[in-house]
């Protein structure tokens, strides 16, 4: 017993060292092929957002009510996996196995990274807009700096990949921050247009960027034609909604180092509830997921069953 006690305790040891890749698979729906998964989606937390909503110099005739309750945001989360765990995860519906391409989609993890955080400041300014609109004040919107989100592809490959890229793709990444275009500051996606305005697609531009843990880098970038209007001349890439908002009074939301979209709703309710009279809780903890926009629409969701399994382990109502 003590002999196969210690081999037991070997394998365990062991099989925590293993990366789950060796043996865990996965599909990629975008090639239609299987891959090796070395993460997982496991459910994270389910935190309270009333608890990161912080108010300084109020006017005298803005007034913040008590909550008989909170709002709680929820993530989840997507760590690399050992042999171990993908065992235990075997059982466990809420686990579920990633490839490398869907944890970090076709961005590196850092890029990823980056647009997560900005992703999350995108959803705070949206949700306090929403929220104040719902309220009764009067927000206004400020264009924000060009942060890259996505390169875009000239010509797509039956089977998912891209065959041909716009010429940008040669020196423009995801997360690069568009600061200059011969010359001129860029601030606005406006900025960017008035520069790209009698311009044609073959011009060659030099451009000043910021790349997340390089710094500031001067690319030359041959400008192409829009895909869907040959005369509109463009740098090829999606840009992020990077809007600000103005505010009538200071209000900010604390999101740590949590990143993405989806827990604009959250926010939204919680300072709706904190600026109006009565209770939307009814006394009741409510954990809420899902984005919003600047016109109040919630969207689609992800890691649903993650996030429902996340809210009842912390004991939401």
């Amino acid at each position: 017993m003590a002999a196969l006690g210690v081999v037991f305790l070997a394998v365990v040891s062991i099989s925590v060292l293993v990366p789950a890749d060796l043996v865990a698979e996965a599909d990629n729906d975008r090639l239609g092929i299987t891959q090796p998964a070395p993460y997982a989606r496991v459910p994270a937390s389910a935190e309270s957002v009333n608890d990161r909503i912080v108010y300084t110099d109020l006017p005298d005739d803005v007034v913040v009510f008590d909550t008989s309750a909170d709002f709680f945001f929820v993530t989840v989360s997507a760590p690399a996996q050992s042999l171990l765990s993908w065992v235990i995860g075997l059982t466990e519906d809420v686990v579920d196995p990633l490839t490398e391409e869907g944890k970090f989609g076709r961005r590196t993890p850092t890029q990823n990274r980056q647009l997560s955080l900005q992703q999350m400041r995108t959803a705070t300014q949206e949700a306090q807009y929403v929220a104040l609109l719902a309220a009764g004040y009067e927000p206004t919107i400020q264009p924000g700096e060009v942060i890259v989100e996505e390169i875009l592809c000239a010509v797509e490959g039956e089977n998912g990949e891209c065959e041909q890229n716009f010429p940008s793709a040669e020196v423009i990444e995801p997360a690069d921050t568009i600061l200059e275009i011969e010359g001129v500051a860029v601030g606005s996606l406006n900025d960017l247009a008035d520069e790209l305005d009698g311009r044609e697609p073959g011009d060659v531009v030099s451009m000043t960027i910021d790349r997340p843990e390089v710094g500031q880098l001067e690319v030359s970038v041959e400008l192409t034609a829009a895909p869907d209007d040959p005369d509109r001349t463009i740098v090829g890439f999606r840009p992020f909604d990077t809007a600000t908002v103005d505010l009538p009074f200071d209000v900010s939301i604390d999101s740590g180092a949590v990143g993405g979209p989806s827990a604009g709703l959250a926010f939204t309710l919680a300072l709706v509830d904190q600026l109006t009279e009565g209770d939307l809780t009814g006394g009741r903890n409510i954990a809420v997921t899902g984005t919003i926009d600047l016109d109040g629409n919630v969207g689609p969701i992800g890691g649903l069953e993650q996030k429902v399994n996340a809210v009842a382990q912390h004991g939401v109502d």
